[in-house]
């Protein structure tokens, strides 16, 4: 059964199911499609699949163009879940948030996999991109496929392979990065590998399901760390009146040993504020106890009360009040030149600002209707900026560095400015550095 699933694959007869058309799943489809696999789509969300079908994209730097050339030719979005019964491959990419305790939410991973489970079939490949802890393939997934009478590492081929998307990364795309992935048994290995070497330049096998979960914690977790680093070499050095983004920058001449990290009203995005927490919850069913980790989660997810703080000192030097003022926050994206607002540290400044008594307001190219989330709600769209905006606001919050903003124009004509992104390198006093 193997032999001729890997045979399908490696001659792209295969027919391909992506699960979750979102950040991870509609780049990975497009790049299946490019070399010639046919796709089906799978997403729970209506609206995402008829945006689809009508060749839209509702990612900022996914083209409607790109969808358009393959929707109804090579690739079928639908939301019928029964239509996993055509497919030869399976690739799940579903979140995997946290609960309102701070542990893993598998809840979108196992309701797909049930979802799933009356149509998977002998002689395929399941697959599982999204971030989890180490031992979920095993100890989830596994025991529902082989009760359904499919029997892992013979008749279906079980793997992990996480995903690595780098949204606005110009420099990387999906084929260009390297794809990590292990199997429950060396058969399942080898069908995983057939299916990621058509469309990856380089696949990284590893020995098993938990070694590839925990390389993608380490990768985060390794981020996270560093950037907890950092925001507190941040405070210290604001304490001394030492710009942090000079010291980064003289420390970065260092040709080795020293990697820049920089530092920033928080951190955002679906992974690094949550990974780190999958395997501190983890690790406390082997009774450790992962301090330094937890410690940099710490201290990054104060970073919005400090940035706070700063504006509040900020608007008290002009003799004002939090409660009150006006507060223009620009860029609302987790990071810089993207449209995706997950966990973004700037929602987070922007509630904090609004629970004082602000007025609050924000400006971002690339997310013109603050967007529908499920624990964040603000009844707002982006302010065009002008000289007459910037100056009718009684604070400028620089929280995100799109490169489409108008710095020039924001330094000269915001009255105050906090800066959380150390884009202002030239002291003035009304520029405000957090």
């Amino acid at each position: 059964m193997n032999i001729e699933l890997v045979s399908r694959l490696e001659r792209r007869t295969a027919t391909i199911g992506i699960v979750g058309l979102g950040y991870v799943g509609l780049p990975l489809m497009l790049r299946y499609c490019e070399v010639g696999y046919k796709v089906v789509g799978f997403d729970i969300d209506q609206a995402k699949v008829d945006t689809l079908k009508a060749g839209k994209s509702y990612i900022e730097h996914i083209s409607p163009k790109s969808i358009s050339d393959v929707v109804g030719r090579t690739f079928d979005p639908t939301t019928d879940f029964s239509r996993a019964s055509e497919v030869d491959a399976l690739i799940l990419c579903v979140p995997t948030p946290l609960n309102k305790y701070r542990e893993p939410d598998l809840s979108f991973v196992l309701n797909t996999v049930d979802s799933l489970l009356p149509y998977l079939h002998s002689g395929m490949v399941v697959s599982l991109e999204s971030t989890t802890y180490p031992g979920t393939t095993e100890e989830e997934l596994k025991p529902r496929i082989e009760k359904r009478g499919l029997e892992v590492g013979r008749d279906i081929f079980l793997v992990f392979s996480p995903e690595r998307e780098d949204p606005g990364n110009q420099n990387f795309s999906t084929r260009s990065i390297p794809k990590v992935c292990g199997g429950c048994t060396p058969v399942c290995l080898e069908a995983g590998l057939a299916l990621y070497r058509q469309v990856i330049d380089k696949v990284v096998p590893v020995s098993s399901t938990q070694a590839a979960e925990l390389t993608k914690l380490l990768e985060n977790i390794h981020r996270s760390v560093n950037i907890g680093l950092v925001n507190e070499m941040k405070m210290v050095a604001d304490k001394m009146g030492i710009d942090i983004h000079e010291v980064i920058r003289a420390a970065a001449t260092k040709p080795f040993g020293f990697v820049p990290y920089y530092p920033g009203p928080g951190i955002g995005g679906h992974c690094i504020p949550i990974d780190p927490f999958y395997l501190t919850w983890k690790a406390r069913e082997y009774g450790m106890h992962t301090r330094f980790i937890e410690l940099a989660g710490e201290i990054n997810s104060s970073m919005p009360d400090y940035v706070v703080a700063k504006v509040a000192s900020a608007l008290n030097g002009k003799r004002k009040s939090i409660n009150g003022s006006k507060v223009l926050v620009l860029g609302i994206a987790y990071k810089k030149n993207v449209d995706d607002v997950r966990e973004s540290p700037s929602v987070f400044l922007m509630e904090r600002l609004r629970d004082q008594g602000a007025r609050v307001a924000y400006s971002d190219p690339h997310v013109p209707v603050f967007p529908k989330m499920r624990e964040h709600h603000f009844d707002l769209s982006s302010v065009a900026l002008s000289a007459e905006v910037l100056a009718g606001f009684d604070c400028v919050l620089l929280a995100t560095d799109h490169d489409r903003f108008d710095y020039d124009l924001i330094r000269t004509k915001s009255g105050l400015l906090v800066d959380c992104r150390g884009k202002f390198s030239e002291p003035a006093s009304h520029i405000i550095k957090a």
